[in-house]
């Protein structure tokens, strides 16, 4: 099983030209031993953009606010997204209202972890929740300098 998932992400590297970073952020999951924790747990889709400065996630969270969410970084370089799932329903304002009708699901447990690249700033991790969407920047580390080549005159 473990090798038609890598075979499915060399495919997928290949196709879209991932660089190597991106193949650790998106294929985390194949060879974390702790995938079996996340059974049972709704497992909510992120979008990942690489852009120059940072790394950002996009993750939609409907019916959850920032206080329900957690995010924290573990080991220096997994960044964790939890939430209890939990949703609060508004009750009706006058004695003797009651529901009808539930459709909106309540959210799912969310538990989503991304192992960063080398080059993230794991102490550098903004967030932000807003109309539904948590937004994480994650900080680059600069390029480390280029050493120097120099020529050394043989006598």
């Amino acid at each position: 099983m473990s090798r038609v998932v890598d075979d499915v992400a060399a495919a997928v590297n290949h196709l879209f030209g991932f660089p190597e970073t991106m193949e650790k952020l998106v294929f985390h999951s194949r060879s974390n031993p702790e995938a079996n924790e996340n059974k049972g747990v709704g497992s909510s889709p992120v979008d990942i953009l690489d852009s120059p400065k940072e790394y950002i996630f996009y993750m939609d969270v409907p019916g959850l606010s920032k206080s329900d969410i957690q995010v924290t970084v573990e080991d220096e370089k997994t960044l964790v997204i939890r939430s209890n799932g939990k949703r609060k329903r508004e009750d009706g304002e006058e004695e003797g209202c009651k529901y009808i009708r539930l459709e909106r699901r309540v959210p799912q447990k969310v538990l989503r972890k991304f192992r960063l690249p080398e080059n993230a700033n794991a102490s550098a991790v903004t967030a932000k929740c807003e109309h539904g969407v948590l937004t994480l920047v994650v900080e680059k580390l600069p390029p480390p300098p280029k050493s120097k080549t120099v020529e050394v005159a043989i006598s």
